[in-house]
């Protein structure tokens, strides 16, 4: 499992910014595509919010790779 590391003084990062900064898309309209056609899952669950806010500790997964987000 990839970790994607939050910038400092950041909270969160947004789902589709995560896919792209993690290199599973190559950009922010491939990922709004993948998250609207319900192929990714955050801890577990189908999401379908491109901008849904991810913390520490979250797991994204998509076409098998999983990323945990750390802060």
């Amino acid at each position: 499992m990839e970790e994607l590391t939050i910038r400092e003084g950041e909270e969160y990062i947004k789902l589709g910014q995560a896919l792209k900064a993690a290199g599973l898309v190559g950009s922010g309209a491939v990922a709004k595509e993948v998250i609207l056609e319900e192929l990714v899952k955050v801890n577990g669950t189908i999401c379908t919010q491109r901008g849904k806010k991810l913390y520490n500790e979250d797991i994204v997964e998509f076409q098998g790779e999983q990323i945990k987000i750390k802060k």
